[in-house]
């Protein structure tokens, strides 16, 4: 039995597997060996489940034309010249992992952490003292600060330094009881009345608290849905945290405006390049915002890695606290007028470090 048809150039897609061999030949001289040299191309037209149609006379071409309920397995074809069909049993699929471009930016895979399913009830118990002690520590410390914040807008409106200092105590009164913070090399921190765009990895909610504890007055950045809680809103609205809208460029462009004010002022700003916390431990890409914003002004960036606040209250599981500690290493301060290398340099001595530190 044969089956006709023609190659039809003007459709290549209808096949992708085009027959190699142009030569002429008729199917009934093919030897068993030429046959399966030529059947290996059309093959692939049986995987949309489409005729695979020979011409009688020659074998110059082929085309797969689309027949719904059509379809010709090549050993089919092997019946014909009484040779047995083997049936291969197919295999188990087996699970492909798929490595990032990113990959092996971050913490090395023996430390970085998991969120594990089984939570301790020690975790537990220590994430309700942390929130408890943070509590009553700012109900108390709030009041400080709506006493003296007329004076600093008086005196000090743009750095704020008076309200850092507050800052300050809340957050190592917070953390003193639970963990351990270790500086490295804090002689690169520039002065004080030094303006300058800091930025940092982004592990964990305890990464605020941590970075407070430095002493320094830098404007943090943060979603204006924060400001709407009691005492912790008001307190960010008194140390003059900027406001953002995530999805909103317009609200993003008025963020960059407002930081370079700031910075021509003689306040510094902080910036989280990554956008968002890290789930596992990996630094993600940088966006450039607070490189433009430096290269602009003309102000160093100042790298400031931080590991361990991830291990200890990890992304999602915000209500545990496992025990461990936090090291902060301070970086040289960079600069320059090009916002992609500084960018580039910034994540690389954070990179570093935490392959370092792994």
């Amino acid at each position: 039995m044969e089956v006709v048809a023609s190659l039809s150039r003007s459709h290549p897609f209808h096949c992708p597997l085009r027959l190699r061999h142009k030569r002429s030949c008729n199917i009934s001289q093919l030897s068993l060996s030429q046959f399966r040299a030529c059947k290996e191309p059309f093959a692939g037209c049986s995987t949309y489940k489409q005729g695979v149609l020979w011409n009688s006379s020659t074998l110059n071409g082929a085309s797969c034309i689309p027949r719904k309920h059509v379809f010709v397995p090549w050993y089919n074809y092997l019946q014909e010249f009484n040779q047995p069909v083997v049936h291969k049993q197919a295999k188990a699929s087996r699970p492909v992992a798929v490595r990032s471009e990113l990959a092996g930016t971050g913490i090395p895979d023996s430390t970085r952490y998991v969120i594990s399913a089984d939570i301790t009830f020690g975790s537990r118990v220590r994430g309700i003292g942390f929130y408890a002690v943070t509590a009553i520590a700012a109900i108390l410390l709030i009041v400080l600060m709506i006493a003296q914040h007329p004076f600093v807008l008086l005196f000090d409106q743009y750095r704020r330094r008076a309200q850092f200092s507050v800052a300050k105590i809340w957050a190592s009164l917070t953390v003193a009881p639970f963990f351990k913070i270790e500086y490295e090399r804090l002689e690169n921190l520039p002065p004080p009345d030094v303006p300058a765009v800091y930025v940092s990895n982004h592990q964990s909610f305890l990464d605020i608290y941590t970075l407070l504890t430095l002493g320094r007055s830098f404007k943090f950045i943060s979603k204006t849905g924060i400001f709407l809680f009691p005492i912790i809103g008001w307190a960010m609205y008194m140390l003059g945290v900027i406001p953002l809208k995530r999805m909103d460029s317009r609200s993003q462009m008025e963020c960059l405006k407002r930081c370079m004010d700031l910075l021509k002022k003689g306040a510094s700003v902080f910036f989280f390049p990554e956008g968002t916390r890290s789930k596992d431990g990996k630094l993600c890409a940088f966006k450039r915002g607070a490189f433009s914003v430096a290269a602009k002004v003309g102000v160093p960036v100042v790298p400031i890695t931080l590991i361990g606040t991830g291990k200890i209250m990890p992304t999602g599981l915000e209500g545990i606290l496992n025990p461990g500690s936090v090291k902060v290493i301070i970086h040289k301060p960079i600069e320059g007028s090009d916002a992609a290398v500084m960018c580039n340099e910034a994540r690389n001595a954070i990179a570093e470090a935490l392959q370092h530190q792994g």
